[in-house]
């Protein structure tokens, strides 16, 4: 029996040489990636999206102006997806579904390159099952596209180092400016890129790990200068970006807090989505850092230098968010996928095989929702149900907490799609260019006339009325009374109905 195994497992490696080194793995990235995409509802950073995303490209300008300028031009992209393939679930997300897949293959061609042909295949296998792959690769946010384009700019880089032209500078100029637009901090990984161009420069491209065709190396003490000059647009283009987010911090960012050290050894769960497949990448890259000796700059850097930038600023101001960080993942896999070329293939496909099943749990639970923690998920589908099931015409809606980042509105009404009359609300969060519309500063007024009215509290609440604080409680327990009160995971809706004596 092991004998069959291992001819079949070596089989299987055959198959595998014969085929371009980047496509199982984009193959591979797609086929997880796409399984159960639709799955998870919504989740509030998805919710925000979302409201972005359909709003007219001068609302979204105001939305940038006021608190989400960072994340502009990915909503902008986002606005013109949508206008073409529509805002379902699935529809939202399959531009990080098809990012991923290409991370994949791009990972592959590096890890072909800067290591051989086994060593960029099992890396790309390996980023393929990783659940924090599936997690970012099934999300309508930037993360997937960062990591993307934090690959495609190395792989140019690379291109650049071992066959210097103005062309091959002027395409990674193009992909590190669109990293800039689409994730500011993922230009943290042109600290890894400086530092590899500056030895390149110094000492020539074979002490800085990129292996060059032989030829002779006139345009050596030109690179530095090339790639300064292919920075010029990033910075052009990212640096308004940067100074405008950065005013915008205190209502973008307002529930991080300042980095600890604890936080570093979480990284890697944080990132995969698994403590367990977190701590098998980071011991099988390091085996593979060794293995490379100075070949390992490249990748080591692009995954320690970014990491290390983030927390060290994090430390004086709240940017510590682990999921920042996703675009690093790939770089930690090429290491790994080093180490595993170093071995037999079956092996080393036992190894991908082995972390595919350790993140099995978690690729389930992402799927079922993407809250964190996932033992808390938030049904707004459900709620929206309720509300539609019971819904007459007058009918009117009240949330609580309203500024808040669940985005109660946005979530029954991205599944409602014909809300009952936001009866609070004096001006909506586009007209405002916000994510948060602005509510009646006399609650009790603009309830006046109002006989039905659907309340919507997080979490979950016998009483929900008890459960609204401030004049918008005190105006809905004066002249209404709950008539039923329904669960759903995370929320809690009630329909009040006016009291008699009112």
């Amino acid at each position: 029996m092991g004998q069959l195994s291992e001819r079949s497992a070596g089989a299987a490696w055959e198959h595998l040489r014969r085929l371009p080194v980047w496509l199982p793995p984009a193959l591979l990235t797609l086929a997880v990636t796409v399984t159960g995409l639709g799955s998870a509802q919504l989740w509030r950073d998805e919710l925000a999206t979302w409201s972005a995303a359909t709003r007219s490209p001068g609302d979204l300008a105001r939305l940038a102006g006021t608190i989400d300028a960072a994340t502009g031009p990915y909503y902008l992209l986002m606005h013109l997806w949508t206008r073409v393939f529509g805002d379902s679930t699935i529809a939202l997300r399959v531009p990080a579904v098809l990012a991923m897949t290409v991370a994949a293959g791009l990972l592959a061609v590096l890890g072909a390159w800067l290591v051989d042909r086994r060593g960029g295949l099992f890396a790309g296998l390996l980023f393929a099952v990783l659940p924090g792959t599936s997690r970012y690769g099934q999300e309508a946010r930037p993360y997937a596209l960062a990591t993307m384009l934090a690959v495609l700019a190395t792989v140019l880089l690379v291109t650049a180092l071992r066959r210097p032209s103005w062309s091959r500078w002027a395409g990674y100029a193009a992909a590190v400016a669109a990293l800039g637009l689409i994730h500011l901090i993922a230009l943290t990984v042109l600290a890894a890129h400086a530092l590899v161009v500056l030895i390149a420069w110094w000492r020539g491209p074979a002490p800085a790990g990129i292996a060059t065709p032989a030829q002779p190396d006139a345009g050596r003490d030109r690179r530095v200068w090339r790639w300064l000059v292919a920075v010029v647009p990033v910075a052009l283009l990212a640096g308004p970006l940067l100074i405008k987010a950065r005013t915008q911090q205190s209502r973008q960012l307002n529930w991080v807090h300042l980095a600890r050290l604890d936080d570093l050894t979480a990284l890697p769960g944080g990132v995969t989505q698994s403590s367990v497949v977190g701590g098998l990448l980071v011991g099988v890259a390091a085996l593979g850092a060794a293995r490379l000796g100075r070949r390992a700059l490249l990748p080591v850097s692009a995954v320690l230098l970014p990491v290390l930038l983030l927390f060290a600023a994090g430390t004086v101001v709240p940017l510590w968010v682990p999921r920042y960080l996703v675009f690093v993942v790939p770089f930690a896999c090429l290491l790994a996928g080093a180490a595993l070329a170093a071995v037999a293939a079956p092996a080393a496909l036992v190894v991908v095989v082995l972390a595919g099943l350790l993140g099995l749990p978690d690729q389930a639970a992402l799927r079922r929702t993407h809250e964190w923690p996932r033992s808390a998920p938030v049904d707004y589908a459900g709620a929206a149900r309720v509300i539609a099931d019971g819904q007459r015409p007058g009918d009117a809606v009240v949330y609580s907490p309203r500024h808040s980042w669940l985005f109660l509105d946005l979530g029954i009404e991205y599944h409602l799609g014909d809300p009952p009359r936001d009866v609070l609300v004096t001006e909506d969060e586009v007209r405002r260019g916000d994510l948060w519309a602005a509510e009646c500063p006399e609650p009790a007024r603009c309830l006046a006339g109002t006989t039905r009215v659907w309340l919507v509290v997080s979490g979950r609440h016998a009483e929900p009325l008890a459960a609204v604080s401030g004049a918008k409680g005190d105006a809905l327990r004066a002249d209404f009374t709950v008539t039923q009160v329904w669960q759903r995971p995370g929320l809690t809706v009630a329909l009040l109905t006016s009291r008699p004596d009112r």
